[in-house]
């Protein structure tokens, strides 16, 4: 007599658990076949830990989610994320500032850090994304090869990532000014340059940094769990579920920054490549900043010729 998938096992084991020993049994020819081996297997698998006594109640959830959900987020993000600045560029446009003089505001170990994380943060990413789209690449050897370039890069972000925390974490802290900040948006919706209550960050890219570091640090914990596999079923099922609702933060995060830095301010970009920002733009976009740097006398120092 088969067991019923619905119905718990004897020791709380499950459909899945009483046949796993005896899948050798089945057919070459009825493997393929939904009806016979795959689909009672997959609602057993759907609520495996559910009913059981040692189960934490994320089956059925992990595989709702990883199966239906989480690739079409990923898909609506890497879509309607750039779709939605594509649109602020054609109706706001990009912001403009004088280039005639500047300030040396980020140092060459600053740019190296920056750089030394952010490099093996995207191919993380990018990675990331071709293995939620695996099936969609070919799989095989191509989507092996983008897990272990994910797992390599990895290791190099925990090191340039922790670096690059310490470095900027004071900087980064939020103050009430942030608030307002985030009230007007940055003044990005706006076509006429303001001065913008903000500190050496702005409240979007101190947002970005916490993202970045700390989520990124939830990402490489949860990441190495499942890609050691070091915890029982149901832990790894909670890190998955984790890796991938913080995963959706860090990708359209990351791609409203690449947007600031390189299509919402001319020559943003240029700040983290030779460590200089226009003096208008800091004034403008940095006010705060720019109004401590005139009390403390810092400004002459800072001044330095352009590209």
């Amino acid at each position: 007599m088969a067991a019923n998938p619905s119905v718990p096992q004897k020791d709380g084991k499950q459909y899945a658990e009483v046949i796993s020993g005896n899948n050798d049994l089945i057919r070459e020819s009825d493997r393929a076949n939904p009806k016979i081996y795959g689909g009672p297997e997959v609602e057993a698998i759907k609520s495996w830990g559910l009913d059981s006594p040692n189960g934490l109640g994320v089956g059925e959830l992990f595989t709702i989610l990883q199966g239906k959900y989480f690739a079409l987020i990923f898909l609506l993000l890497i879509i309607f994320v750039p779709l939605a600045f594509y649109g602020h560029y054609k109706i706001i446009g990009q912001r403009h500032y004088a280039h005639g003089n500047f300030l040396l505001v980020f140092s060459k170990y600053n740019i190296i850090v920056h750089w030394c994380a952010a490099v093996p943060f995207v191919l993380i990413c990018l990675t990331g994304l071709m293995m939620v789209f695996g099936d969609k690449f070919g799989g095989g050897a191509f989507i092996r090869f983008a897990r272990d370039v994910h797992g390599f890069a990895t290791i190099f972000f925990a090191i340039f990532g922790t670096l690059m925390f310490f470095m900027w974490v004071k900087d980064c802290l939020f103050h009430s000014y942030d608030i307002k900040w985030m009230m007007i948006l940055g003044g990005y919706l706006d076509k006429v340059n303001r001065e913008i209550p903000a500190h050496k960050f702005n409240a979007g890219q101190k947002m970005w940094f916490w993202i970045a570091t700390l989520g990124g640090g939830v990402m490489v914990v949860t990441g190495g769990i499942m890609f050691f596999q070091c915890a029982e079923i149901n832990t790894l099922r909670l890190m998955a579920l984790t890796h991938n609702i913080v995963g959706f933060l860090v990708i359209a995060l990351l791609i409203t920054h690449i947007y600031m830095a390189v299509f919402a301010i001319e020559g943003a970009l240029e700040a983290i490549l030779n460590g200089k920002m226009g003096e208008e733009e800091v004034s403008m976009l940095h006010s705060l900043y720019y109004k401590d740097l005139q009390k403390l006398g810092k400004l002459d120092s800072m001044r330095v010729e352009g590209h």
